[in-house]
């Protein structure tokens, strides 16, 4: 399982959006979020891929993923 971080623009705001992406490759899960960044531009906030992960537990706080943060 993948999760794509994606950063959107409106005029000088901007944010960050993340959606999980079913696939069976590093490189399918990237084509397909690419796919759909450029499906979803039809409106005024704009949409660009900014990063990839794989990820086991997406969006998901655990105990353990905080303690993973805090030694980082």
């Amino acid at each position: 399982m993948y999760m794509a971080e994606f950063k959107l623009r409106y005029g000088e705001m901007k944010w960050y959006v993340r959606r999980i992406v079913e696939a069976d490759s590093f490189e399918k899960a990237k084509e397909l979020a690419e796919r759909y960044a450029k499906a979803i531009n039809k409106g005024e906030v704009i949409w660009e891929l900014n990063d990839i992960y794989e990820v086991e537990k997406p969006l998901t706080i655990t105990e353990e993923i905080v303690e993973k943060l805090e030694k980082a």
